[in-house]
Parts: structure tokens; C-alpha cells; sequence
């Protein structure tokens, strides 16, 4: 790439509004994958502690009620 000047980088000879454009899209949508990677995943430990927490809720009172 060789631009003689700063102003004719950002043209991108004509077609610098597509090329930018297509550049901003792409940002915003790998942005969009990283942020929904990252609740899925907070919302898979939430539930997974919850499943585990409810698991030794579960032992506890059954090992209570055979000691009873």
C-alpha cells in the first residue's frame, strides 16, 4: 500500500467509505462475539455452581434423614 498522503489513505482511492465501512462492521461484529462468549460462559457458571450447590443441599438432607 502506498498512499502519497494521509487524506489519500483514508479515500482508499474512492472507495474509502466501503472499505472503512466494511472495517467498522467487522470490528462491531467480533466485538459482539467476544461480549456474547462472555455471558454465556458467566451464565454457565452461575447455573453449574447452582446445580452443584443444590447436589449438596440434596446429600446433606438425605444423609441427615438416614441418621434420623
Amino acid at each position: 500500500m502506498k498512499f502519497d498522503t494521509w487524506s489519500a489513505f483514508w479515500a482508499m482511492g474512492g472507495y474509502g467509505f466501503y472499505v472503512w465501512l466494511s472495517f467498522g462492521f467487522t470490528l462491531v461484529a467480533l466485538v459482539g462475539i467476544v461480549i456474547s462468549t462472555m455471558a454465556t460462559k458467566k451464565s454457565l457458571l452461575r447455573a453449574v455452581k447452582q446445580k452443584q450447590a443444590r447436589a449438596q443441599r440434596r446429600k446433606a438432607a438425605q444423609k441427615l434423614e438416614n441418621t434420623l
